[in-house]
């Protein structure tokens, strides 16, 4: 399911990119109190809705990027859903499971076993707080790929994000945040299995300029633009790899998820298809492939 094209996921999400001309990720956070009317507040209804969501917005996407939680939340049966809704999603168009993983080295393989070979997951999300160590299993595959959380979108991301860490006079690394010294270690990380990138918020722009700079090669994937109010300006500029695998390709390796302002569309719509179509293809034009294709 993920050889169609390219042997990376990196050169997979390139062609695609290539193809929709946009780096809009569709993603899929299904609330079953907040679907439109017609639409049953339970699993049949959440399945429905992604079915018509990725029917009607397929076209104007360079990625989807479902939230396993949303799914989780029904049990055996929420899985099952979502195993059929990735078959809906054709193989060309890469799927980023957001999943938060991370875990001691044994529960790590047993993850990528799930997320990866159950599931058909192009690339997931993971958490650094274990290490190296921990995330290798996810990372050593390397037609896979694991978007590491750094900066994030959420209010209280600073908490812990900004606290600021000693310098390694090792590496020669000065004293900086926290989130700066995760993103110098994915690029380490990133040289030795070329299948890392970050989670950088776009509430955040200010340093999401910073881990530009300092993680010129790293593929972005951007959450809060939209619902969050993140800076779409500071995206397209800082988003985009400069250098390594990503860098130079069409979107600079960068995804930009657009999850309520598509499928919030529907909510009052008469045609709630027709709506998330027109939404989906209204962002897809608002975030345009900025670098000349090869």
């Amino acid at each position: 399911m993920t050889d169609a094209i390219g042997s990376t996921y990196l050169e997979r999400l390139a062609a695609r990119t290539a193809v929709a001309r946009t780096v809009l990720c569709l993603g899929i956070d299904p609330d079953p109190a907040l679907l439109p009317a017609g639409f049953r507040a339970d699993l049949g209804g959440v399945e429905r809705f992604v079915e018509l969501l990725l029917d009607a917005a397929l076209p104007h996407v360079a990625a989807v990027k479902p939230n396993l939680a949303f799914f989780e939340a029904f049990g055996a049966d929420g899985l099952a859903a979502l195993e059929r809704l990735r078959l809906r999603i054709p193989s060309d168009v890469p799927v980023v499971v957001d999943a938060k993983r991370g875990d001691i080295g044994s529960t790590a393989a047993r993850q990528a076993v799930a997320l990866y070979d159950r599931l058909g997951a192009d690339a997931i999300t993971v958490s650094p707080y274990l290490g190296s160590e921990a995330i290798a299993p996810l990372l050593d595959r390397p037609e896979r790929f694991a978007y590491v959380l750094c900066r994030t979108s959420n209010p209280g991301a600073g908490e812990l994000q900004d606290l600021q860490i000693v310098a390694d006079l090792e590496s020669e690394w000065p004293s900086e945040p926290l989130y700066v010294r995760v993103a110098r270690r994915v690029s380490l990380w990133s040289e030795r299995y070329g299948t890392a990138g970050l989670v950088v918020g776009a509430t955040a722009p200010e340093e999401m300029a910073v881990l530009r700079s300092v993680a010129p090669e790293l593929a972005f994937l951007v959450p809060g633009i939209g619902a969050q109010g993140g800076d779409l300006d500071a995206t397209l500029s800082s988003g985009p790899a400069t250098a390594g695998a990503a860098g130079g390709r069409p979107g600079g390796g960068l995804l930009v998820n657009i999850s309520r302002g598509v499928a919030g569309a529907a909510k009052a719509a008469a045609d709630p298809a027709a709506a998330v179509a027109t939404a989906a293809a209204g962002w897809a034009a608002r975030l345009p492939v900025l670098q000349s294709l090869p």
